[in-house]
C-alpha cells in the first residue's frame, strides 16, 4: 500500500493512503501555491506509517502515557481535557493529520488561504483580510439542510470537524455513543475541534429508548478502539420532544465547553431539528471555494 498523490483539474491537490483521504487546495501566487503543493506531498508518506507505529498506545483509553510521533501527540492533547469520560487518541486523529498536513502546505509560503480536508475534518489558513466559506449540509439524506460557515482570519479558530452517526458508512469513519446526525465544532485547531465534535455528538442521546439500537463497536468494525463498548447503530422513530431533549444534552455540553474556552461554537443536528451554540451560521449558498 502506497501513498496516492494528484493534483486534480479544479486545483486540489488529493493525498491518499489507506484510511487517510484528503483534500488540499491553497490560493495564492501560481509559484507559492505549486511550492505548498510539493511540500505537502513530500511528508505524506510518512504519515500513516508514523501512526501505525503506535498505534496500540493511539487505541488505548485516556489517561495514558503520551506518545512520541508529532500527530500522536497532538491526538493525545487534544482529547486530553476529556480524560474524565471514555475517550482514545483517536477520536482527533483526522483532525491532527488535517493540522499537520496544513502545517506542511503552509510552511514559509506566502499563501492567501489554504486548507486540508481530511473526510470532513478540516484544518485551515487564513491571511489577514481573507475569508474562506465552508458549507455546512446537517443531512446526508438531505443536502438542502444546512448553511454556510464564514471563516473569517480575524477569528481565532482555525478548525473544523463533525462527527455523529451520518459520518459512519456515509463517508466517515467513526462512531457515535449518541444519536446526533451530526455535531460539527469550530475550534483553534482540526484535533481540538474533532475530540470536542466527538465528546458532543456522543452527549446527544436518550439512555435507554426502545428506538435506539446498539451493537458492539467490534461487532461491527473489528478494528475499532472503542472495543466492546455499544455505539448507536439505528434510531427508530422519535417524538418532536424527544429530538428536542436529546439536543437539548447535547448543547449542555457544548455550551460548557464553550464557556471553557475550548471551542468557539457548535451545530447539532437531529431529524432536520438544529442547535446551535455560539456560532452564527449565515443563509447563503456554498460556494467553489467551500472545502
Amino acid at each position: 500500500m502506497t501513498a496516492q498523490i494528484a493534483l486534480l483539474p479544479d486545483g486540489r491537490l488529493h493525498l491518499q493512503h489507506g484510511p487517510i483521504d484528503c483534500l488540499c487546495r491553497a490560493w495564492g501566487a501560481p509559484g507559492e501555491v505549486r511550492a505548498a503543493y510539493a511540500q505537502v506531498a513530500a511528508v505524506f508518506g510518512d504519515v500513516l506509517p508514523s501512526l501505525c507505529r503506535e498505534l496500540e498506545r493511539l487505541r488505548a483509553p485516556l489517561p495514558s502515557v503520551p506518545p512520541e510521533g508529532i500527530i500522536a501527540r497532538a491526538m493525545h492533547a487534544a482529547c486530553t481535557p476529556y480524560a474524565d469520560r471514555f475517550i482514545t487518541p483517536m477520536a482527533a486523529v483526522a483532525g491532527a493529520v488535517a493540522d499537520y498536513l496544513l502545517g506542511a502546505l503552509s510552511a514559509e509560503r506566502d499563501l492567501a488561504r489554504a486548507y486540508v480536508n481530511d473526510g470532513g475534518d478540516i484544518a485551515f489558513h487564513l491571511a489577514p483580510g481573507q475569508r474562506l466559506r465552508c458549507g455546512l449540509i446537517a443531512d446526508l439524506a438531505a443536502p438542502s439542510l444546512g448553511g454556510v460557515f464564514l471563516l473569517d482570519a480575524a477569528h481565532p479558530a482555525r478548525g473544523i470537524a463533525t462527527s455523529g452517526r451520518a459520518c459512519k458508512g456515509k463517508g466517515g469513519r467513526s462512531f457515535s455513543f449518541g444519536i446526533a446526525d451530526a455535531v460539527t465544532v469550530l475550534a483553534r485547531t482540526g484535533a481540538e475541534a474533532d475530540a470536542a465534535a466527538t465528546v458532543i455528538a456522543n452527549a446527544v442521546d436518550l439512555p435507554g429508548h426502545p428506538a435506539i439500537h446498539r451493537s458492539p463497536a467490534s461487532a461491527i468494525d473489528p478494528d475499532s478502539d472503542l472495543g466492546e463498548r455499544a455505539v448507536t447503530w439505528d434510531v427508530g422513530p422519535l417524538t418532536a420532544e424527544e429530538i428536542d431533549s436529546a439536543l437539548d444534552a447535547g448543547a449542555r455540553v457544548a455550551d460548557a465547553l464553550i464557556a471553557a474556552g475550548r471551542i468557539d461554537g457548535a451545530v447539532l443536528t437531529l431529524r432536520g431539528a438544529f442547535r446551535v451554540c455560539g456560532l452564527t451560521v449565515p443563509a447563503i449558498e456554498p460556494s467553489e471555494e467551500a472545502p
